[in-house]
């Protein structure tokens, strides 16, 4: 039986992964939404000696207004598709702030 799509959100101990699809090398930097069950994120670090995840991992806490030291890429670090610890949140609060994306 065929594993189903990765869930966006996953509860973790002290607060949630989210998965994530990183486009490096991009224009600017930012949180661009959903797109296929995936929040995508755009980085203008290259995808180089750990540059774009920490560029991710900083864009993203301060999404959430958290320190950098609170978002981590747990998963996925040398691909495109990722999965990031959030610490200090909760899957309501994610999702409520990705509602307010334009």
């Amino acid at each position: 039986m065929a594993a189903g799509p990765e869930p966006l959100i996953r509860p973790a101990s002290g607060g949630v992964t989210i998965a994530v699809l990183v486009s490096a090398g991009a224009a600017e930097s930012k949180v661009r939404g959903l797109h296929g069950g995936v929040l995508k994120v755009a980085v203008r670090a290259q995808p180089e000696k750990g540059r774009a995840n920490a560029e991710v991992e900083e864009l993203l806490a301060g999404l959430f207004g958290l320190s950098k030291r609170q978002a981590a890429v747990v998963q996925g670090q040398t691909s495109r598709q990722k999965r990031v610890l959030i610490l200090g949140v909760d899957a309501n609060t994610v999702m409520a702030k990705i509602g307010q994306l334009k």
